[in-house]
């Protein structure tokens, strides 16, 4: 019973909001919107920021388990406040960087509803996963392909002259992935790896609201060139 009882606390310090007040106590404003009384808190430690707090007009709410890089304003926390779902009501999307590094560079991004009525959570369809489910991939010394609906793109890597204990089996997503809002629109994008150094392009994922969730409008390779 009392750890039930733990648990059902711990839940309501996660979830519910409470009227903003002065947020010290070791707190750092990572991110605002000035004009739109958005503001983004959090605790820093050994180059990361954790225990956040969203000050969402005036009413604050708690995100404990969000991490974000705190080292590098390259890759500092995003506030950005847009209607991304055409309902003509704005949605608050926050973006943090995870990880970074030489040929890595991991975002999350968290989308709200934030009308009168509610402020929640909305599921963002992993796009990894949207990966798998819509793009058959295959690699060789000598050439990538991708495949997405009618699509194919074959990229020829032989100029690169690849070992083959220096490739990977297959084409890897998801060591680059970066989100953006771009004419109202979420959007991801996956870099296409074929080496530990060596990125041939990458996915582009334009996000819909359908089915209570944002879903896969539409995928796209673009090939970078060298």
């Amino acid at each position: 019973m009392k750890r039930f009882i733990v648990y059902i606390m711990a839940f309501l310090i996660v979830m519910s909001p409470y009227k903003a007040r002065a947020i010290n106590d070791g707190f750092d404003i990572v991110a605002e919107s000035n004009k739109e009384d958005i503001t983004l808190y959090a605790k820093r430690m050994n180059g990361l920021y954790y225990s956040f707090k969203l000050d969402f007009k005036g009413t604050v709410y708690s995100r404990p388990f969000w991490i974000s890089v705190a080292n590098n304003p390259a890759f500092a926390p995003q506030v950005i406040y847009e209607d991304i779902n055409q309902d003509k009501k704005k949605e608050l999307i926050v973006i943090l960087n995870k990880g970074y590094g030489t040929g890595v560079s991991l975002e999350d991004a968290y989308v709200f509803e934030t009308d009168s009525n509610r402020f929640s959570e909305v599921l963002v369809d992993n796009p990894q996963a949207i990966i798998l489910k819509n793009a058959k991939t295959s690699l060789t010394p000598i050439e990538a392909q991708i495949t997405i609906g009618e699509s194919q793109n074959v990229i020829d890597i032989s100029p690169v002259g690849f070992k083959p204990e220096n490739i990977f089996n297959d084409i890897s997503f998801g060591s680059i992935t970066t989100y953006e809002v771009v004419n109202n629109q979420l959007i991801v994008k996956l870099a296409a790896q074929v080496s530990p150094a060596h990125f041939i392009g990458e996915v582009i994922i334009t996000y819909e609201y359908r089915d209570k969730m944002y879903q896969a409008k539409s995928i796209e390779f673009k090939e970078y060139h060298f």
